[in-house]
């Protein structure tokens, strides 16, 4: 089972668990149009890689390009897509691989039930 993160709970946990790194899976034009997360200002290494593309088509080469990012096993992945649900099925994907992740729930913009990363007040990229 995946464990699930809060937003607001993310620098807290980071100071915890300094060995994570932070993966967002949107698609470019999330990226382009909503703002991307500046995880490097709270210390955590971010990565951008699609798991869908705009037209919801899968990323079939998803596994093989995380893996050309050569992310060390032991670190923590914090998976984020736009209110958590994508970013729960790379983390699922992800942890069939070995790796060890922890699914950020409510994403970049909230997925209803709290605020997500970029009303979390949490620094972004412009």
């Amino acid at each position: 089972m995946i464990k699930q993160l809060p937003s607001k709970d993310l620098e807290n946990y980071i100071k915890n668990n300094p060995k994570s790194i932070l993966l967002d899976v949107r698609t470019e034009e999330e990226w382009n149009n909503d703002g991307k997360p500046d995880g490097e200002k709270m210390g955590l290494k971010t990565h951008f890689l699609s798991l869908q593309f705009a037209d919801a088509s899968f990323n079939t080469n998803f596994i093989e390009e995380f893996k050309k990012l050569n992310i060390s096993k032991d670190h923590e992945i914090l998976t984020m897509c736009m209110g958590g649900v994508r970013s729960q099925a790379a983390a699922e994907l992800l942890t069939k691989e070995n790796y060890n992740c922890v699914n950020i729930s409510d994403g970049f913009l909230g997925n209803g039930e709290d605020a997500g990363w970029i009303n979390s007040n949490l620094p972004c990229l412009k």
